[in-house]
């Protein structure tokens, strides 16, 4: 707890550089993007589609997500070093967004690259582990019937590559990926050293770019943040 409320004033005290860019469009926020996030790269085609399994076996579709906003990535439980940080990565981002209204209609996804290993129970257990909270996050893997490079297939269409190592197929390089409520994939942020708050940021003007404009300025939840402070 402790730890959300330092980043939370960490987020409030970066406020007053980052609202004006918030009343503006999703155009002028990816263009702030751009000058100020050298880890974010600006996207806009339509993001690969996929079908998978979740931990439960319920089957999950890209489109099934049609109305909100994904952020996606990929790991393998078997991983021994990037991997984990990247799931505790989303997992900081997960607890910002959740703390906003951005929650009902934000999903994160992660997918497997290695289905042989990662059952439904690993996926469980490695989401608990590392602080996921599945009341909007899923870990998919392949359906008995899927041959078990699929995920890796649509690894390498996200821009994902692959090299061989001593215990198989490898994945090379880390991407949380954005896509918006049109199932277009809008943004990537590489590696992990890019600011939580920006993807934040990036995540929240998605969120209001389809909302229609309302009589009267409403404070946002910035605003409010800030005043909370």
């Amino acid at each position: 707890m402790r730890a959300l409320q330092l980043a939370m004033l960490v987020i409030a005290m970066m406020m007053a550089s980052i609202t004006p860019v918030l009343t503006h469009s999703l155009e002028e926020v990816d263009q702030d993007l751009r000058d100020r996030e050298k880890y974010f790269q600006a996207v806009d085609n339509e993001a690969p589609g996929f079908t998978l399994q979740d931990a439960g076996g319920r089957t999950v579709n890209l489109s099934d997500l049609r109305g909100k906003v994904v952020v996606l990535n990929f790991v393998y439980t078997n991983c021994p070093d990037v991997c984990p940080l990247h799931a505790e990565r989303i997992a900081e981002l997960q607890t910002l967004i959740n703390q906003t209204p951005m929650k009902a209609v934000v999903e994160f996804v992660t997918i497997t690259t290695d289905p042989k290993r990662d059952t439904g129970a690993v996926l469980s257990d490695y989401g608990q582990a590392h602080g996921l909270d599945p009341v909007n996050w899923v870990f998919l893997t392949t359906a008995p019937d899927q041959p078990e490079d699929s995920t890796r297939k649509i690894a390498e269409a996200y821009g994902l590559k692959f090299t061989e190592g001593e215990e198989g197929m490898q994945m090379h390089g880390i991407v949380t990926h954005v896509v918006d409520q049109d199932g277009r994939l809008r943004g990537r942020f590489h590696g992990l050293k890019f600011e939580p708050v920006n993807l934040v940021v990036f995540v929240n003007a998605l969120t209001n770019s389809t909302q229609k404009p309302h009589g009267h300025q409403q404070p946002s939840f910035w605003d409010k943040l800030k005043g909370a402070f």
